[in-house]
Order: C-alpha cells, then sequence, then structure tokens
C-alpha cells in the first residue's frame, strides 16, 4: 500500500502541476556557503544529503508541499537526521493555508524550521529557530559556518568522519555532467 500511495503522489504532482524528477544532485558555490537543494520527499532518503555532504555542502534547503501533519512531521524530522547525519544546517519551508482555486491545493500544512547538529557548539535540540506552525510568517536565522569546521575537527561524535568508508560506499551513478 505504501508504494500504491508514493506512486499516487508522483502522478499527482505531475498530472496537476506538471513537476517531473529531475536526475541531477548538485552543491552550489554561494555567497552563504556551499549549498545543496532537495524538495520535500527527497529528504526522506538518507543517501542524497550524504551524496551532497561528500560534494562538502553545508546548508541543505528544503522546500516542501504537505497537506496533513504527519506528512509534515515526516519532512520535519527526516531533515533533522540529516542536519545531525551530515553534520550541517537544514533549512525547511513549506506552503501554509490553502488555494481553493488551484487544483489539488486545497489545504497545506507547514512549519518552517532551522535545523543544526546536536554538539556543544549547536542548540542541544539541534533547532537554530523556527516559526510558529501553520503561520504565515518570515523566519530569519543566522548561520556560522565555522562551526561546522569545528564540528568536523573536534566534535564528540564526527559522523562524516567516522563512517566505515572501508566497510561500505555510496556511488552516484549515471550524474549528467553540468
Amino acid at each position: 500500500m505504501k508504494n500504491k500511495f508514493v506512486w499516487l503522489i508522483i502522478i499527482y504532482e505531475a498530472k496537476f502541476w506538471g513537476i517531473r524528477g529531475g536526475n541531477t544532485l548538485k552543491v552550489y558555490e554561494t555567497d552563504a556557503g556551499k549549498i545543496g537543494i532537495l524538495i520535500c520527499y527527497d529528504v526522506e532518503f538518507p543517501e542524497l544529503p550524504r551524496l551532497l555532504a561528500e560534494q562538502g555542502m553545508q546548508i541543505l534547503f528544503v522546500p516542501f508541499l504537505t497537506d496533513t501533519q504527519n506528512s509534515y512531521n515526516r519532512v520535519r524530522y527526516c531533515a533533522q537526521a540529516r542536519a545531525i547525519e551530515n553534520e550541517c544546517f537544514v533549512a525547511i519551508t513549506g506552503c501554509i493555508g490553502n488555494l481553493p482555486k488551484v487544483e489539488n491545493m486545497d489545504i497545506q500544512y507547514s512549519q518552517s524550521a532551522v535545523f543544526t547538529p546536536c554538539d556543544f557548539s549547536f542548540p542541544s535540540n539541534g533547532i537554530k529557530s523556527e516559526a510558529t506552525a501553520n503561520t504565515e510568517m518570515v523566519l530569519i536565522a543566522d548561520v556560522d559556518l565555522s562551526l561546522l569546521d569545528e564540528l568536523h575537527a573536534h566534535g564528540s561524535v564526527r559522523n562524516l568522519k567516522d563512517r566505515r568508508t572501508d566497510f561500505y560506499e555510496l556511488i552516484l551513478k549515471n550524474q549528467p555532467s553540468l
């Protein structure tokens, strides 16, 4: 049933909005740092942000569209796990309210947030900032990228460094050149 549900989501996104999955995974060099972008459901797969982290990603942006609190929580908790696993900042944001004249957009649920790794230089709960749930507002958070360097070198747990690359590896296949 789960696969059928996911397939229906993909069909609806293609049918109603013309959205198709891509085949490129890239870290972008910006004046704010090295960023990666995963859209909604993509953050629920730990391999994708790990591949971005291996390319030096410091901030992961996750725009999403969820209609219920439980679907929002899947995105949120996976995004928070990705911040810990990949020693990076993760910013999530989605739509709220409803758009009654837009097909398949009758109601939305969201709470924007910025997540951090959980270590001494960061908030103990891994939440840098979060908006009020299901409220239209702007969320602003300053992040210090040098704290990531400190974590990578001297963190109490170093998820990226302590991986067992002698035992397993993650490979990105058939990436088109940009």
